[in-house]
């Protein structure tokens, strides 16, 4: 019997050695590793700027590996929101995927196109109106932080009384009427002087039945404000959504001609968002830059943008306290 026994555990661990006898044991190995080796090298988010006829625009791109082989990912381009790109295909180490037009005028597909370099990405990308145009991008930054913010001193970055520390993009149609920050039409977005990195913010508005405008933070990331409804399922560009990334819980809008409060506070990538009192968004990483961005230098301090080109909108308290 011991002889048996001895004889059945030195066949079995020769078996577990040699591995599984089926024919398709190796069905979902990596075909290559040199092609996945080289892969990598493009795998992460990458901060793009794209050269516009010699005007900078910045864009924004994810790559992730889907499975073992297959590279998929998000692109935001100089406008809009995060849109899929369901296949980027690497060959001969160049790399290409298309997208279809969202705002952009034109009806052909964006096709971008590069190849990994020593300092990151670049390459070209054809617009939907054929256009080309040459683009590089470097390694977007973790901003991780590794311990609480400690706060500093709380400051009014809209004085009640005038366009003090702002500046628009562009002809200035914002104006300051019995104390309250309008922009009676579409026109210019209005930028603050003052640059911010980790802040807590807090905005009071008031938007007209149809309207829309947003809270760009550090001029990259846009916090919407729009006449949602409630009812509305939960979006990223809807009501509190981090436009294109983050989608609320909730729409807790008190809907038009409402004044309503945004509190928000941002610690590196991390953002929590507070509606009219309620929390909607908790502690969320926001990936990347939204469309329409003032740059894609994540890494960097950046002004408070506040989106005035899509119809009325009103502030009547606009207040920051920065981390120290």
């Amino acid at each position: 019997m011991y002889k048996k026994f001895l004889v059945l555990g030195l066949s079995y661990a020769l078996m577990a050695c040699s591995g599984p006898s089926t024919p398709d044991s190796d069905q979902h190995a990596p075909a290559n590793t040199q092609t996945m080796t080289d892969t990598t090298k493009l795998i992460g988010r990458w901060d793009i700027t794209i050269d516009q006829d010699g005007k900078p625009a910045p864009s924004w791109l994810e790559v992730k590996l889907s499975g073992y082989r297959t590279l998929v990912g998000y692109f935001v381009g100089a406008s809009g929101s995060a849109r899929p790109v369901s296949k980027v295909t690497f060959e001969n180490g160049k790399f290409s995927f298309s997208i279809p037009p969202q705002w952009e005028n034109g009806t052909q597909d964006l096709v971008i196109e590069g190849q990994p370099t020593a300092e990151g990405i670049e390459g070209t990308i054809t617009t939907s109106e054929g256009k080309k145009h040459n683009w590089k991008g470097v390694k977007a930054p973790y901003l991780k932080r590794t311990s609480a913010p400690e706060w500093g001193e709380t400051i009014d970055l809209f004085n009640g009384k005038d366009l003090s520390g702002w500046k628009a993009m562009g002809e200035n149609q914002w104006e300051v009427r019995d104390g309250i920050l309008t922009s009676p039409r579409s026109g210019s977005n209005l930028i603050s002087e003052q640059k911010f990195t980790d802040f807590k913010l807090h905005v009071e508005f008031r938007y007209q039945k149809g309207s829309n405008s947003g809270v760009y933070l550090r001029g990259r990331y846009e916090v919407q404000i729009e006449d949602s409804p409630k009812e509305a399922h939960p979006s990223s560009v809807l009501f509190s959504g981090v436009y294109g990334f983050i989608a609320p819980s909730e729409i807790a809008a008190l809907g038009p001609d409402q004044w309503q409060t945004y509190d928000i506070t941002l610690t590196g990538r991390m953002i929590t968002v507070v509606v009219n009192g309620k929390t909607v968004i908790s502690n969320q990483e926001i990936p990347g830059i939204t469309g329409g961005a003032l740059d894609s230098n994540e890494g960097e301090p950046g002004p408070i943008y506040i989106q005035g080109d899509h119809g009325p909108i009103e502030f009547r308290k606009i207040v920051i306290t920065p981390a120290k």
